[in-house]
C-alpha cells in the first residue's frame, strides 16, 4: 500500500510514519526538508513546499497513492489546494483536524464523533471546522475520498503536555516544580481531561489507512485514561520526586491576564472532556491505547535527562506565570481583607 504523508516529522506524524514503516507500508514524505534527521530507513522523500501547489505537483509527478495524510492543512485555503492536488491522485485522503473543533462549551461531558462542531473561543478550531465542512462538501458533491481525524492533546518523548506550560520549551514546568515554584492549574483542578501518547494515536491512524469503509467518516483517536488536571500534574511531580505547588486560578482570570490563552483554555482545556472511542475501535478492532501517562511521562523525562541541552527554559513564560500568580494571590488577600 502506497502512502503519502504531507509533513510526517511532527510529534504525532513521526509516530505514524514509524508505525506505517513497521507495518510494511510504502511511505513517502512530501517535505520541505527541515526535519529529516529522524526519518526511518526505507521512507522515500519528495522535497517541495506543499503551499506552492505548482511546485508540489511537479515534485509528485504522476504518482498516485492509496492514502494521503495532510498534517499541515489549517485553513480552508489549504484544503482548496489539497482538493486540486489530490483529486484523482488519492484513493483516500485523511485530513488532520482537531478535537478542539467539538462544541465549546460542551453540553455533555462525553464526546462522540456526532458531537456538534462549534468553538467561538478559538480561531484555530474554527478554521479546522471550515476545512472539515469544505472537504465533506467535496465528498458529497464529487466523491472526494476524505476521512477526518480529530486528535486531542497528544505528546511524545519530546513534549510535556501540561496546560500553561511552554510548548516550545516544555522542560520549563519541570524546572518550576524542581525549584519549588508554584504552577498554575486552571479552574479548581477537578476538570476531567485526556492525554494521549503519540504511539497510541498512531495505532488508530495507521489502522485506518487504505480502509475504504472509513471514507466519509470522522474519528477521534485518544486514550481511554481520564483524570483531573490535578492528577496529571501530580503524576508528573511524582515522576521527578516532588509534590507540585499547585495554584488553582479561574480560566477567565488567566485569560484576562494572558488574552492569548483564550483559545487553549476557554476553547479547549478548561472544560471536562471524555472521549468515547467506540467508533475507532469498531473500524480498527485491535485499537487500544496502552501507554499510561505514568509510564509515558517517565519516558519523556528520560529523553530530557539524556541530554542537558534539551532542558531549555522559557524565561518569558516563567515571568508571565509569576505575574499571573502574584496578581491572583494579591486579589485573594484584598478580597479577604474586605470581608473581615
Amino acid at each position: 500500500m502506497r502512502i503519502l504523508f504531507i509533513g510526517g516529522t511532527g510529534i504525532i506524524s513521526t509516530a505514524c510514519t514509524n508505525l506505517a514503516v513497521q507495518h510494511g507500508l510504502d511511505v513517502t514524505l512530501l517535505t520541505r526538508g527541515r526535519h529529516e534527521a529522524n526519518v526511518p530507513h526505507g521512507v522515500s522523500l519528495v522535497h517541495a513546499d506543499v503551499k506552492d501547489r505548482a511546485a508540489a505537483a511537479r515534485a509528485l509527478g504522476g504518482a498516485t497513492f492509496d492514502a494521503v495524510v495532510d498534517w499541515t492543512a489549517f485553513t480552508a485555503e489549504d484544503v482548496e489546494r489539497d482538493l486540486e492536488l489530490f483529486s484523482g491522485r488519492a484513493r483516500q485522503f485523511l485530513f488532520i483536524s482537531s478535537a478542539s473543533a467539538y462544541q465549546r462549551p460542551n453540553a455533555h461531558y462525553l464526546i462522540t464523533e456526532s458531537t456538534p462542531l462549534a468553538n467561538p473561543f478559538w480561531e484555530y478550531s474554527r478554521n479546522k471546522i471550515a476545512c472539515e465542512e469544505r472537504l465533506m462538501k467535496a465528498y458529497r458533491e464529487t466523491g472526494f475520498p476524505v476521512t477526518i481525524i480529530r486528535p486531542s492533546l497528544t505528546y511524545s518523548d519530546t513534549q510535556i503536555p501540561l496546560v500553561l506550560n511552554s510548548w516550545e520549551k516544555p522542560y520549563t514546568i519541570i524546572d518550576r516544580m524542581l525549584k519549588g515554584k508554584k504552577v498554575v492549574v486552571p479552574g479548581d483542578g477537578t476538570s476531567l481531561w485526556v492525554i494521549t501518547h503519540n504511539t497510541d494515536f498512531a495505532k488508530g491512524l495507521v489502522g485506518l489507512l487504505g480502509k475504504e469503509q472509513a471514507i466519509g467518516h470522522a474519528f477521534h483517536i485518544t486514550s481511554d485514561e481520564v483524570m483531573t488536571w490535578d492528577q496529571w500534574y501530580r503524576i508528573v511531580g511524582g515522576a521527578i520526586g516532588v509534590e507540585p505547588r499547585i495554584v488553582h486560578i479561574p480560566s477567565d482570570f488567566v485569560v484576562a491576564c494572558l488574552p492569548e490563552e483564550e483559545g487553549s483554555l476557554i476553547g479547549d482545556k478548561s472544560t471536562s472532556v471524555v472521549f468515547d472511542n467506540t467508533k475507532i475501535k469498531r473500524f480498527v478492532p485491535n485499537y487500544c491505547a496502552t501507554t499510561s501517562f505514568a509510564h509515558g511521562i517517565r519516558q519523556t523525562l528520560a529523553w530530557f535527562n539524556a541530554d542537558p541541552s534539551r532542558k531549555q527554559i522559557d524565561a518569558a513564560r516563567n515571568a508571565a506565570l509569576d505575574k499571573v500568580i502574584d496578581a491572583y494571590e494579591k486579589g485573594l488577600r484584598e478580597a479577604a481583607a474586605n470581608f473581615r
